[in-house]
């Protein structure tokens, strides 16, 4: 898919941001929208954009709220990159519990920016041909980036999708909190260890009864089995 078919909402209340930011990926060929509020964007249809870009600190409802409203409310698997001044590890922390993709620091590089978009958007894009992989009770379908549990669509976001995807089409394999980082996240943003366990916790948390599929291996790491 180009570039020209790729929608983008950016949402922050600094205008000469929004400026930057429409000037700089609508020059790339991307469609941009910009909204000077959360308020704002939830007036309109969400579901027909690829990305969003959103600041934290708006009033008076935050980019962190935004980002929940749009996971949990709206059910919306979107990618979600935060544009935030406020870098501290439990900031990010925050950021990826509530399904974001990426996390940028204010003041930031467009060139970095462009990257980031690039990359999530690529990851993103439809698959051409539908795949799936069975493991006991559990269907991954990469095509549509469902994971099913006895036929039943698992609410995932897309982090949560990878891990667990990585897993089930490595049953038995373990993979390291490091491994987990490189192929999930890459090089685009710096994550730790604990943002790979949290997120672990949520998805077991989402499995139910079946969570404990996924098993830690003192010293090792992380594998799918029964």
């Amino acid at each position: 898919m180009t570039n020209d078919r790729r929608r983008i909402l950016a949402v922050d209340d600094e205008e000469d941001i929004l400026e930057i930011l429409s000037f700089n990926l609508s020059g790339e060929g991307y469609k941009v929208d910009t909204c000077i509020s959360a308020e704002e964007a939830l007036r309109k249809d969400l579901s027909g954009y690829d990305l969003f870009l959103l600041d934290v600190m708006m009033g008076p409802i935050s980019g962190f709220r935004l980002a929940e409203k749009i996971r949990k409310e709206l059910a919306l698997t979107t990618p979600v990159i935060f544009l935030t001044a406020r870098d501290s590890e439990n900031d990010r922390i925050t950021g990826f519990n509530l399904g974001a993709d990426d996390y940028l620091a204010k003041p930031f590089s467009i060139r970095e920016l462009s990257a980031r978009v690039k990359a999530i958007l690529r990851r993103s894009s439809p698959e051409q041909v539908t795949m799936e992989t069975v493991a006991g009770d559990f269907t991954v379908d990469t095509a549509n980036k469902l994971i099913y549990s006895e036929g039943v669509p698992l609410e995932l976001t897309r982090k949560e999708y990878e891990i667990l995807a990585l897993f089930i089409c490595n049953a038995g394999k373990i993979f390291s909190r490091n491994d987990i980082l490189s192929k999930v996240w890459g090089d685009e943003v710096i994550v730790t260890d604990r943002t790979v366990d949290v997120t672990i916790a949520r998805i077991r948390k989402k499995m139910g009864e079946k969570g404990n599929m996924i098993k830690n291996k003192s010293g090792y790491g992380y594998y799918f089995g029964d």
